[in-house]
């Protein structure tokens, strides 16, 4: 059976360059997203899933059609922000947050634990530099971000006797449809930004250890911190 790669947030920005990077190493990719209308993928062994990750029901109900002894690879790669002062978040983008960034990785790898013990397998989650340290007006994302990265650090210890590795990304400013919902982005300038493609290159690097090394986590930095308020 060939091997297959999970990858959530996959129709744009880095879940999208992580699931091409990965279909170049071989692997069949199932991709989930609630939107695949800007995707640019086209591969016989892309499987464009739609669904709202936040619709647990559904969600498991894709899953449980994945065959499972044939994962190999799971990317925890979705995620949400709003920012702003915390006095200024309402409930629903609170738990949008939280349920996104850190709930869901936590119900996939449940999921596939077994199977990528079994296998050998890798879980990648992509955290956020926002976890590791204080995030003035990204109180919540910091902090779903930061439970991520404890998350990994956990999961690598229950599981590396298994043979199996986890590697949490870490990644500072990258220019993706992250910042939609704030009032800054990446200073459009050389050097104060990362791109999607350089976490896949992460991800790329981190497959192609030798056996027996496990990168744990792979903090990725711009050479400036520079942004830049968005035009009202």
């Amino acid at each position: 059976m060939k091997e297959s790669a999970i990858v959530t947030g996959a129709s744009k920005g880095i879940g999208e360059a992580v699931a091409e990077i990965l279909l170049q190493e071989g692997y069949i990719v199932y991709g989930f997203a609630r939107d695949y209308s800007s995707c640019q993928i086209r591969h016989e062994d892309f499987h464009a899933i739609q669904c709202d990750l936040l619709d647990t029901k559904k969600l498991m109900k894709h899953l449980n059609e994945i065959p499972a002894d044939s994962v190999k690879i799971l990317v925890n790669n979705a995620g949400v922000a709003w920012y702003g002062l915390h006095e200024e978040m309402n409930t629903e983008k609170i738990q949008a947050m939280v349920r996104t960034n850190l709930e869901v990785p936590m119900i996939m790898s449940q999921k596939y634990i077994r199977a990528l013990r079994k296998n050998h397998g890798m879980m990648i989650n992509i955290a956020s530099i926002s976890g590791t340290e204080s995030s003035p007006h990204g109180a919540v994302y910091g902090a779903a971000k930061a439970g991520l990265i404890h998350f990994g650090r956990t999961l690598f210890e229950e599981n590396r006797k298994y043979g199996m590795k986890v590697c949490t990304i870490i990644p500072d400013l990258t220019m993706t449809d992250l910042y939609r919902n704030a009032d800054f982005k990446p200073k459009e300038e050389d050097g104060c930004y990362l791109l999607a493609e350089d976490i896949a290159k992460g991800v790329h690097y981190i497959l192609h250890q030798r056996e027996g090394i496990d990168v744990t986590e792979l903090t990725i930095r711009p050479q400036f911190n520079k942004i830049q308020r968005k035009k009202q």
